[in-house]
């Protein structure tokens, strides 16, 4: 149970950060998604973020500044095997399983609803 506590807060806490963000400043949504993807980058270029992760587990993994945590650890274990080629093959390598299921389950649900334009 404990784990599960965790993960909520950690989850959270960062989507509390994101609301707060767009109550409190003039922020777009899509500049507060940009911001939280590079931050999760650069947390775990300092490796920040990975002790998030221990702590959080999919709580921190899950939201956008876990696909940044993707896209660094992709690129930092691409470049220790493959040189200065992995930094442009990282982040796809690490990633893909990520986009790969958000376009798959998006597929589904386009074919099981209709969506309308507002």
């Amino acid at each position: 149970m404990g784990e599960y506590i965790r993960v909520f807060l950690v989850g959270g806490i960062i989507c509390v950060i994101a609301q707060i963000l767009m109550d409190t400043t003039k922020l777009t949504p899509a500049r507060i998604l940009v911001i939280f993807v590079t931050a999760g980058v650069i947390l775990q270029g300092f490796g920040i973020y990975e002790k998030i992760v221990e702590v959080g587990r999919s709580g921190a993994t899950v939201p956008l500044p876990g696909f940044g945590y993707s896209l660094a650890k992709g690129v930092m274990k691409e470049v220790d095997e493959n040189g200065i080629i992995g930094v442009f093959i990282g982040g796809v390598k690490g990633t893909a399983g990520g986009i790969t299921a958000a376009i798959v389950f998006g597929y589904i649900m386009s074919l099981c609803f209709n969506s309308k334009t507002k």
